[in-house]
């Protein structure tokens, strides 16, 4: 039997590019962990997948993931874009190469790992274990603005 967990995510940039940050709520039994971090010089899409791929990756055994975020871009790659990327190698339909195809790398190992069901949510609404994500994606952001300033 495996475990069920919910995760929310979120990503936050100041400037694209520019300081971002990334989010994850993990919810599972009624326990909760709240990861976050950040990177200098990023881009809201890159922080989007890295609070969905740090999520995951904290889970050490096969779960059933009920996956929520208001990122479209996440969602529909892993979901609808991301099979033809690999069977064009990493590229897009125009032969270019896929952007953070790094990072899609990542979550789609992740993915493979567990039992995803992915549930879209609109952004700043209310939702709130959207709105925690966004929250600890803001805190990735702030400390490292803060780190940086000393």
């Amino acid at each position: 039997m495996t475990d069920t967990v919910k995760l929310f995510t979120d990503g936050a940039c100041k400037g694209n590019p520019g300081p971002g940050g990334w989010g994850a709520l993990l919810v599972c039994k009624g326990v909760e962990m709240e990861l976050w971090g950040g990177a200098v010089n990023t881009t809201n899409n890159r922080m989007e997948l890295m609070g969905t791929i740090r999520g995951l990756e904290k889970l050490k055994r096969r779960c059933d993931v009920l996956l929520v975020t208001d990122s479209q871009y996440v969602m529909k790659g892993t979901n609808e874009w991301i099979a033809n990327w690999k069977k064009r190698g990493w590229k897009t339909v125009t032969k270019e190469p896929v952007k953070n195809a790094d990072l899609w790398q990542l979550l789609d190992e992740q993915c493979n790992r567990h039992n995803v069901i992915w549930k879209w949510v609109r952004g700043h609404i209310g939702y709130l274990g959207n709105e925690r994500a966004d929250q600890l994606a803001n805190r990735g952001v702030d400390e490292l603005l803060c780190y940086k300033q000393k």
